[in-house]
């Protein structure tokens, strides 16, 4: 097991970031955690969950973008990828539905106890 993100709030004032992981060895290797990180997204958070999670994804994305010095530039290429890779997961998903391997469950719905 591999600590991906780890993100503590210890008082008002300190918050602490961990992982295990060394992107300067090998940068491009972030870009094997996006799928992962699709698929572990679309399949484990429901509801409750999977706003309050998202809500801090996106807490983190913006605090990222803020302290950017080529905001402009950033937001280009996460434009890019995230429409890449978005078209890709929902093509395999199509595929995976049209299988038999795979159900939708529409955003903010909680997961049927049998998919738990």
């Amino acid at each position: 097991m591999k600590k991906i993100l780890e993100v503590l709030e210890y008082s008002d004032t300190e918050i602490r970031f961990n992982t295990d992981l060394d992107f300067t060895k090998q940068p491009q290797s972030v870009l094997e955690l996006v799928p992962k990180m699709m698929m572990a997204m679309s399949a484990t958070l429901f509801g409750k969950t999977e706003i309050n999670v998202f809500a801090v994804i996106r807490a983190l994305a913006v605090s990222d973008l803020a302290l950017s010095n080529n905001r402009e530039e950033l937001l280009v290429n996460l434009d890019l990828t995230s429409e890449a890779h978005g078209v890709a997961f929902r093509e395999t998903i199509d595929i995976m539905v049209n299988a038999g391997k795979a159900v939708k469950i529409a955003p903010g719905a909680s997961a049927s106890p049998n998919l738990s």
